[in-house]
């Protein structure tokens, strides 16, 4: 700022100025003769030692992209989320306003298009004025400029912020290399690139890098759309972002603005008409926040947290978690993701009505896998990210896994007890071994004591579930336990599947090889949530789920039926690239043939009849009545985790309902839930109604087929007599 005029100057510091000047204009004269034109021998030692100096500086700017923003898309292209250290959308010239070129031209370098890189007018002029009344007046050309944001940007992307040089801050060594380094970027950019570079690389705001950026948050419109008071004002910003930020101080604002139109009504780049319109023009800011990452997500915010977690695990985006952050947050990356955003929306609106307000902070939560090639449609749950009042917030997934193969986080919850979920896997393997579909199974027995002969032919320990003998350290019931009186008899094995028996369950797996089931249920992809582990199916507790399992992994397995037998690992990634094109791996569907398709289909055939006359009788029955479809209900032993597995020939959707707060001991017994009081939670009470309306949704949007019928059926078994209607098992 310039010293009153009326402050009267020492004589000595006086003449230090005018010493200071000439020294200088000298000094000055000496650099713009060396840079412009060819360097001529000067005489002198102090001339030779400075031409020495500048001749050892580097010429070369690595002119790299700056930090840009990196969004994540759902497959039709709609945003999900942004991540940037810098919030920055690069923009060719062409795509930027007149206005805004010409404005900022004439605020910061009205010579732009005369000077070499340096302008020695400039430099002469803003010496004299510093030199001889007190002034702190800049020289620094666009050029000039560029070179500093593009040397800090630099430092940033290396991890060195404390190595950024601000303005005030600049050693003459500094200066000359900045001088130096504009001189030759000059040489091999042409003017319009040189004013594009800085354009999009300039700060603006601590949530708006580049003109794209500031053009969105301050007034929630493109670069390409700005007219002449936005840009004037953008231009001006640039200066003193502090001091001129419309949001801090609106007059500072306004009258910078208004300068900067003085300035090109000066040059003749507006006329006056055109300027006194623009000056009467009111700021009107339409400002839009940009949040970063997934907690701003437009949504699907758990889901963006997932594929955030894919790509800083995975080495192939850089061999460190620095280089991977790096490049998720500065690299400009496009993710196109797996996501369709019309069944994201539809899941999201169901499990936000599962449990109304919630005060008990009960979780819901639906995940959508495409049989065929694992691609993940949809993953919704009830909670939000970001802490608001009234709402159950956490940045736990409930719908994948706490870790990945490979040990890395997933900031997944670990999984849920599946329950009775678990069961067609057993009877899968029943018909793999090739047994009857309708065989009569006695689901009377109760007790299968330690020691009791199963089949395992690769010799694992199999402990005893139930005991009649009251061990407690065993961690069992006394005795097996139906969800209802009337089923402890002889059954048909398929009865015993869509009614959801225990008691059939266990005595299906008496006949059976427990290598076979273990291989079924390995086959199918079912694992761990917590550690990624197998499911242990020789601990015998696991024949009715007692690992918690993820609900995109659930999912996953039943689309293995969905699709012949054939399994997909889920997948969330479908395309990356920058923004210079470069692609980088994406996920592919991994497939691998894993049941027998006959084996799949009959799966499927009793699974249909869970809706028709079995454990989830009670569910939406019009779901069935639009497209076919094969579900099954399960529950956990405390009912604190209750689901449906379903699924088309098109869509495979798991639903859960349930505890998910840490340890996941809540009972899910005498609870009131949405105003509607349960003495017991089943999975067909609000996981199924929570399936079934999204799945007419969904399946309206994926038409499907009908499912290939299995193979014919020997002649069927008995029926020992059944209610009419039969009684929910829920299990």
């Amino acid at each position: 700022m310039a010293r009153n005029r009326g402050q009267r100057i020492g004589l000595g510091r006086f003449l230090l100025r005018i010493f200071g000047f000439f020294f200088v204009s000298f000094l000055c004269g000496v650099l713009i003769s060396g840079l412009v034109v060819p360097v001529v021998a000067f005489t002198g030692t102090t001339v030779g030692g400075s031409i020495g100096f500048y001749e050892s500086l580097p010429s070369q700017l690595d002119v790299d992209s700056p930090s840009l923003s990196s969004t994540v898309l759902a497959s039709d292209g709609s945003p999900i989320a942004t991540f940037y250290a810098e919030n920055r959308v690069k923009v060719p010239l062409d795509q930027m306003s007149p206005f805004i070129r010409q404005a900022i031209v004439a605020i910061e370098d009205s010579r732009f298009y005369q000077h070499p890189g340096v302008d020695a007018q400039g430099i002469m002029r803003a010496l004299t004025s510093n030199l001889t009344k007190g002034t702190r007046q800049g020289a620094s050309t666009l050029t000039q400029q560029y070179v500093t944001n593009v040397l800090n940007e630099s430092r940033l992307s290396q991890g060195k912020p404390e190595d950024v040089v601000l303005s005030g801050q600049k050693t003459m060594g500094d200066k000359l290399r900045e001088i130096k380094l504009a001189l030759e970027l000059e040489k091999r950019f042409s003017k319009d690139q040189i004013l594009e570079g800085y354009l999009n690389i300039v700060f603006f705001n601590r949530n708006a890098y580049g003109i794209e950026a500031a053009s969105r948050y301050f007034f929630s419109t493109t670069a390409k759309d700005l007219n002449l008071p936005q840009a004037a004002l953008l231009a001006g910003l640039v200066n003193g972002p502090s001091i001129y930020d419309p949001t801090v101080d609106p007059n500072a604002a306004i009258a910078r603005r208004n300068l900067v139109l003085d300035r090109m009504l000066e040059q003749h780049v507006i006329n006056q008409v055109d300027h006194d319109a623009a000056v009467a023009t009111p700021v009107e800011l339409k400002v839009t926040p940009s949040m970063q990452g997934c907690a701003g997500a437009a949504m699907a915010t758990y889901f963006c947290d997932y594929v955030s977690h894919l790509i800083l695990n995975n080495e192939s985006y850089g061999a460190t978690l620095a280089d991977r952050e790096r490049l998720l947050y500065r690299g400009g990356l496009t993710i196109t993701t797996t996501l369709d955003s019309r069944l994201q929306a539809a899941a999201q609106a169901q499990v936000d009505a599962s449990a109304g307000d919630n005060p008990d902070r009960w979780g819901a939560a639906m995940t959508t896998v495409e049989p065929g090639t694992g691609r993940i449609l949809a993953m919704a749950q009830n909670t939000v990210f970001v802490p608001q009042p009234g709402k159950y917030d956490t940045q736990l997934n409930f719908s994948v896994d706490a870790k990945d193969e490979n040990g890395y986080d997933l900031n997944g919850a670990g999984g849920f007890q599946p329950g009775s979920t678990m069961k067609p896997f057993i009877y899968a393997e029943w018909l793999n071994e090739g047994k009857n579909p309708t065989a009569i199974v006695d689901a009377s027995r109760r007790v299968y004591p330690v020691g009791f002969p199963w089949r395992d032919s690769c010799g694992k320990v199999l402990g005893g579930y139930s005991t009649a003998q009251k061990a407690q350290n065993l961690g069992a019931d006394d005795d097996l336990q139906n969800n209802d009186e009337g089923y402890y008899r002889p059954m048909p094995i398929n009865y015993g599947l869509y009614n959801s028996i225990n008691t059939a369950t266990f005595a299906t797996a008496a006949q059976l090889d427990f290598c076979g089931i273990q291989r079924m249920v390995d086959s199918v992809g079912l694992h761990s949530g917590l550690d990624n582990a197998p499911v242990n199916m020789h601990q015998i507790g696991n024949l009715l789920g007692s690992i918690g399992v993820a609900p995109v992994v659930l999912a996953s397995a039943y689309a293995t039926f969905a699709n012949d037998g054939t399994y997909c690992k889920p997948i969330a990634i479908a395309d990356i690239s920058d923004s210079q094109g470069r692609k980088y791996d994406a996920q592919k569907s991994e497939c691998r043939a894993a049941v027998k398709p006959e084996v799949a289909r009959g799966v499927t055939s009793v699974l249909q009849d869970v809706l028709k006359m079995g454990s989830g009788v009670y569910i939406n029955p019009k779901v069935q009545n639009q497209v076919p479809v094969a579900a099954k209900t399960g529950t956990s032993n405390n009912n604190g985790a209750t689901w449906v597995a379903g699924y088309t020939t098109r869509l495979a959707t798991a639903s859960f309902f349930g505890d998910t707060s840490a340890g996941q001991q809540r009972a899910g017994q005498n609870v009131t839930i949405n105003g509607r009081f349960y003495k017991s939670l089943d999975g067909y009470m609000i996981a199924g109604p929570q399936w079934a309306n999204y799945m007419m949704q969904a399946t309206a949007l994926y038409p499907s087929g009908t499912f290939n019928p299995p193979p014919p059926p020997p002649a069927p078994a008995p029926i020992t007599t059944a209610p009419a209607v039969p009684r929910l098992t829920g299990r």
